[in-house]
């Protein structure tokens, strides 16, 4: 596969686990991280073709969570036009806290089928 790899930052380490491990068998690199903070040291370290083609973010984490991330993000002219898949356990996540701008937004438990659906849609090649 022909594409850039994934940032997934997700806190729970099954989750990251198991989601990382699906994308690899699908043929995706995948490049993981427990926070924000990690997250976002990732990317302003990688440039070009290294640099993630898309980004799975989990909302609820400790040390920087998911709206911080994406602020960060979103002011980094560098990182801004990487799309953004949120994934959240809860389901009103997203009208407890500011908008999140994303290219799409999966509920946890997420369905693996339509998980490889989006990323499909969403990676940067």
């Amino acid at each position: 596969m022909s594409c850039r790899p994934i940032l997934l930052v997700e806190d729970d380490p099954d989750i990251r686990a198991m989601i990382a491990q699906l994308l690899e068998l699908e043929g995706y690199r995948v490049r993981v991280s427990a926070n924000g903070v990690d997250g976002l040291q990732i990317l302003r370290g990688l440039e070009g073709e290294e640099r993630p083609g898309l980004i799975l973010l989990d909302l609820m984490m400790p040390v920087m969570n998911g709206w911080q991330f994406r602020a960060e993000q979103a002011c980094d002219p560098a990182l801004e036009e990487i799309p953004v898949v949120v994934m959240s356990g809860d389901g009103q996540v997203t009208e407890k806290g500011p908008p999140v701008r994303a290219a799409s937004f999966l509920r946890k438990p997420v369905d693996l089928d339509v998980l490889l659906d989006t990323v499909r849609r969403h990676v940067l090649r």
